[in-house]
């Protein structure tokens, strides 16, 4: 019998709620202080689901969101995709689930998300989570242009797995993501490929990766000033064979950050929290439950 992920997430529940006005999917599961599972561009929840149950078990209230524009959330094409409005969409979650303050744990496009929130509105962010985060900009030119590499870079594939996805172009997308290609499922393959070809999805999906990871939204990336500026703590988590960022530049963000910290998830690219669920699942959950009873 063929394995499937969603048997890792059996007792979770799948949610749609009305975010003020955006409709959004959760997958989440247990009881305790809120957590907020954020994924990477053209992501869906299905990217967490072997980390959910685990991370709940550690006595937290797990939500594993499609962001505005993603999975099966609301794709409104009347927005701009830039960092301001995933913050919007995740107030707006935070205010459904009637949480005032959660933890953010946020991969890729979700751990800049989860920095620029705690950045703009601190007083809803308990501790932060970045897991090969985007929109981190450090000093230098050399930086500066190697994070100008990066977003051509991820606009380049997404764009060709998104334009006119098949399942081989999107299959090719997952497995850039990952250390090992043989982690890609046809399972996961399906899932992202229905997201990407659902009903009336094109235009506002056109849109996600031609903004998001453009030049207008790189207004919004956190300099060393920002960081600086971030009180919460917060863990930087990268991998070994991150095909993006490389890992200097996150560590150096967890030493700017007035009260941040730095680990490594070893055998792992992009998505450790899908390719490394048990090294990914005990580190955060460390972390989040940090001196608590």
């Amino acid at each position: 019998m063929n394995s499937t992920f969603w048997t890792e997430a059996l007792g979770a529940e799948i949610r749609f709620r009305d975010a003020g006005g955006w409709r959004t999917r959760s997958v989440e599961a247990g009881d305790g202080d809120a957590v907020i599972l954020l994924g990477g561009l053209t992501g869906h929840a299905e990217a967490f689901l072997r980390n959910v149950l685990p991370l709940a078990e550690r006595g937290l209230r797990v939500h594993a969101i499609d962001a505005i524009g993603h999975g099966l959330s609301a794709r409104p094409v009347d927005v701009t995709y830039h960092a301001p409005l995933f913050t919007e969409h995740l107030l707006r979650f935070l205010d459904a689930i009637e949480v005032d303050k959660a933890h953010l744990v946020g991969q890729s496009l979700g751990g800049w998300t989860a920095l620029y929130t705690a950045l703009t509105h601190p007083d809803r962010v308990d501790r932060v989570v970045s897991v090969t985060g985007a929109g981190l900009l450090l000093s230098g030119k050399d930086r500066r242009e190697e994070s100008e590499r990066v977003h051509a870079q991820v606009k380049a594939v997404t764009a060709k797995a998104a334009a006119a996805p098949t399942r081989e172009s999107v299959r090719a997308r997952l497995e850039w993501l990952m250390l090992d290609p043989s982690v890609v499922t046809d399972e996961l393959v399906e899932c992202r490929y229905r997201y990407y070809t659902l009903p009336g999805a094109q235009e506002a999906q056109a849109k996600l990766v031609a903004e998001q990871p453009g030049e207008g939204n790189r207004a919004y990336m956190l300099g060393e000033d920002e960081l600086a500026r971030i009180p919460h703590e917060t863990l930087v988590v990268w991998t070994d064979h991150n095909p993006t960022t490389p890992a200097e530049v996150g560590h150096r963000a967890s030493e700017i950050l007035p009260r941040g910290s730095y680990d490594t998830i070893t055998g792992a690219g992009h998505w450790p929290m899908f390719e490394q669920p048990e090294q990914f699942n005990r580190i955060v959950g460390d972390f989040l439950v940090k001196g608590t009873p």
